[in-house]
């Protein structure tokens, strides 16, 4: 709600926005836990998906080549894991942009790292993260639109 910084009282939408996000606060909490436990798992799972899909990352002279490369790219995959639980915690994808969308792309570029790989490892991400926590139909309309947010500031 940007009331505040617009010297207003908040709307009626307004306040039936912040309404419906309570309704939702113990789901988010379920599922932030749910993330944090399961971190490694969806990791793990992810890491195994994008390099099928894309194997010549790993192949000699891909950017996933050896050991240290493809840790670091798994880690990324522990960021925006992060970077999910700060807009499904909020309800708002302002974290997400201020932490992590702003300068990604330039980012990853200046690193030689393809964005068509860095917006398949998302979906992948995504994709992990529903296998593993196999949440219900509000949970997943909850966590969805984070991960493709993020896809869409890469795109």
């Amino acid at each position: 709600i940007t009331a505040d910084d617009q010297l207003r009282y908040p709307t009626i939408g307004e306040l039936e926005t912040v309404r419906e996000y309570l309704k939702t606060g113990e789901t988010r909490i379920k599922i932030i836990s749910q993330l944090k436990n399961k971190e490694k798992e969806i990791i793990k799972l992810a890491g195994k998906k994008i390099f099928q899909l894309r194997p010549e990352y790993i192949a000699p002279g891909g950017n996933a080549a050896g050991t240290l490369q493809r840790s670091l790219c798994l880690r990324d995959y522990g960021w925006y894991l992060r970077l999910i639980t700060y807009g499904v915690l909020s309800g708002d994808k302002n974290p997400i942009e201020k932490i992590g969308i702003i300068g990604v792309r330039e980012m990853y570029n200046s690193l030689g790292v393809p964005m068509a790989g860095m917006i398949d490892s998302i979906q992948c991400l995504k994709a992990a993260t529903l296998e593993v926590l196999n949440l219900d139909e509000s949970s997943v309309k909850l966590i969805v639109p984070y991960f493709d947010y993020i896809v869409r500031g890469m795109s």
